[in-house]
Parts: structure tokens; C-alpha cells; sequence
């Protein structure tokens, strides 16, 4: 389809400005909605096709639809920001849209154009920046995602496909706010293994991850750490985030600041990228390289790695203060949330919220 505005139809009744107002004031994380949604069609013949902004409503599939049977799917997750002067703007939309199209590719699913992913999310995010909050730490969360829809009971790749966007005015989704938490360095389970689909976007990366995690808060832990799948003890992500850890070389030498390479069962976090550059600009040394949990826990022992965190577009960042394994656990720092740590989150969302330039061309504006 031409790159055009995304046509309004069957438009929503509007929700009232005072129940918008009283969303906003109790949000959670994923729980309030906006009133509108974009969906697009694939079909082998036609290509991307029927461009709509509509009315949030339920989906209608055949019960046949080859996305509850072999599992094409994925998605993204982003956020807009209310800036401040008023206006909103998304944070590096353009990243979204190509690992979408890797995540596609992976899944042997049709790829998406940067240009019309960018116009879809800017389509529903202009419809309802009412429902962007202003709060510190609130956003407007936008959920791109594609199923496919043909109805055929085959493992094959789908000729049929729907892309969709809903957005979501969000709080932290760790409600305590920036808390330190315990994390679970499981060897029990894995997430993703080489060759794998562990650096797409797909849901069955998530919910085979529920388990561990009903495992770990078991042991009274927050999070999950992932290892690899090989010899069960390279760290690789936690959670849904990617991981970081900041290492004191001594001698005044400035703060270096690493995060576990991709390997290809990694997902590469906009996040992670983001923290990479801006630990540059901060003078830091940004390090993607390999790290054991012998070489954290000896680390955190004897001082040279002095704190760690976790990223990720929901949590923006998320301090460790303790790692627990089968044989014991382990302090990171003094527990709380590092100088390094505290310096990266304030550059990030003064960045996201337009409150320190955009030197890197992350931000978006929505007109």
C-alpha cells in the first residue's frame, strides 16, 4: 500500500475527559487502554494492504487461524513521552521498526516497512495523546504486534497476516518504583538456545520464561537471569531485559561499563543500545563481551564489579541488589542503586522526557 495516513474508520465513541483523567490518576502497568487501534492486512497476492485506524475492539479469528496452532507471531514494545513543552514525542521508533522486521524474518513472516511502522504508531498515538500522562515515570506504552491469520491447519508459513497497534498509558511497571531487586541465576531452566529464536520478538520466547520465574519468586526472588544454554554459565539476559554490570578497574580509572554480547540468543534491547552510547557520552569505557557467574560473584566479593542493572523499555532500568543460585547468593555493591547505575537512568529519561538535548536524533515528535 502507498505510504498514506492510515484511514479513520468505524471511529470510537470518546471516552470523557473526566474517566481519562481518572485512568491516569491509578494506571498500572498494561491495564488501561486507549480508545483506538491500528491494524494493517497481508495476503500473499495483495501485499500490506487495508490500513485502518479504528475503534479498540476484540479481534475476530477462525478458530483455525495458523497463530494459535504453529506459533507466528510477534511484537514490539516502545513508549511516547510526554516532553517539557507540552508536546509528545516517541523514543526510537525507527530501532522498533527493524527489529521488528528481524523478528519477521526469523519467523519466516512478512517484513513490515520502516516507514509504515513508524506511520502506524504515529497514526495512534496523534488520535489519542489525550491519554498521554505526565507524571514522572508515566508513559503512553504502544504494543505493535503481528499474528497470522489464515485459516489452515499445515506447519508451513501463513499467506494470511494482521499487524495491529494498541497503546497503553503506563506507570513503572515496578510499581515500588527504582527498587533494587533479587535476582535467581537458574540453571534449571533455559530461554533461548544458538540457532534459536531467542534474539526475535516472539511470545513463545515469553511464555516459556513463566515457569522459571514462578520458580524463582519461589526462592523469593524478584527476576529470572538466563544462561546459556550450552555450558549454564555465561550470563545472557534477565528477565525480559537485557543486563549490565559496572566494573571499578582502580587507579582512578574511569568507570567501564559492560553488557553481554549477542550471540544470537540475546535480544538486542533499544534500551541496551541506547545505555551503550550514552555510558560513552557520560566518559565511561562501554564494554559487549562475555562474563560467567564465577567472574560476577567473585566480582561482587571482592569489589571490582560494584553494581549491576537490568534494562529494558518497560522498566527503563532496574537496579540488582542480590543474586541467588543453587549454592548460594551473593551482594552486588552496597545493595542499592549504584552512582553509574543512577547516572545512566537520569541521562536516558531526561532524554526521553525532553528535558536534555537529542544530540543522538532518538526522539520523535508526533505533530
Amino acid at each position: 500500500m502507498a505510504m498514506a495516513t492510515f484511514e479513520l474508520v468505524d471511529p470510537p465513541e470518546a471516552t470523557p475527559d473526566d474517566e481519562v483523567a481518572a485512568a491516569l490518576d491509578n494506571l498500572g502497568f498494561g491495564r488501561v487502554f486507549t480508545d483506538h487501534m491500528v491494524t494493517l492486512r497481508f495476503d500473499a497476492e495483495a501485499g500490506w494492504h487495508d490500513g485502518r485506524l479504528t475503534a479498540r475492539s476484540p479481534l475476530v479469528l477462525d478458530p483455525a487461524a495458523m497463530v494459535f496452532h504453529y506459533g507466528q507471531e510477534i511484537f514490539e514494545g516502545l513508549k511516547a513521552y510526554r516532553q517539557a513543552d507540552g508536546s509528545v514525542a516517541m523514543f526510537r521508533p525507527y530501532s522498533n521498526a527493524e527489529r521488528f522486521r528481524l523478528s519477521a524474518r526469523r519467523m519466516a513472516m512478512p517484513e513490515l516497512p520502516e516507514e509504515l511502522f513508524v506511520e502506524a504508531l504515529t497514526a495512534i498515538v496523534a488520535a489519542d495523546r489525550r491519554f498521554v500522562p505526565n507524571g514522572e515515570g508515566q508513559s503512553l506504552y504502544l504494543r505493535p504486534f503481528m499474528i497470522a491469520t489464515e485459516p489452515a491447519i499445515g506447519i508451513r508459513p501463513a499467506d494470511e497476516y494482521l499487524f495491529a497497534v494498541i497503546a497503553s498509558p503506563v506507570d513503572p511497571i515496578f510499581s515500588a518504583g527504582v527498587h533494587p531487586v533479587v535476582v535467581w541465576l537458574s540453571t534449571e531452566f533455559v530461554r533461548a538456545a544458538p540457532g534459536g529464536t531467542g534474539e526475535a520478538k516472539c511470545g513463545g520466547n515469553y511464555g516459556g520464561t513463566l515457569l522459571a520465574q514462578r520458580f524463582a519468586a519461589e526462592k523469593g526472588c524478584d527476576q529470572v537471569v538466563w544462561l546459556d544454554a550450552v555450558e549454564r554459565r555465561f550470563i545472557e539476559e534477565m528477565g525480559g531485559m537485557n543486563i549490565f554490570f559496572v566494573f571499578d578497574d582502580g587507579d582512578g580509572a574511569r568507570p567501564r561499563v559492560m553488557t553481554p554480547k549477542l550471540t544470537g540468543s540475546l535480544l538486542a534491547g533499544v534500551t541496551r543500545e541506547s545505555l551503550l552510547t550514552l555510558a560513552s557520552d557520560l566518559g565511561m569505557v562501554a564494554v559487549e563481551d562475555r562474563i560467567d557467574v564465577e567472574e560476577w560473584e567473585k566480582g561482587s566479593r571482592s569489589g571490582l564489579i560494584t553494581e549491576a542493572f537490568a534494562c529494558g523499555t518497560a522498566a527503563v532500568i532496574t537496579p540488582i541488589r542480590e543474586a541467588r543460585h543453587i549454592d548460594g547468593s551473593f551482594t552486588v555493591g552496597d545493595g542499592s542503586m549504584g552512582p553509574v547505575t543512577t547516572a545512566l537512568r537520569q541521562a536516558l529519561v531526561d532524554i526521553q522526557y525532553g528535558r536534555s538535548p537529542d544530540t543522538h536524533g532518538w526522539v520523535h515528535p508526533v505533530g
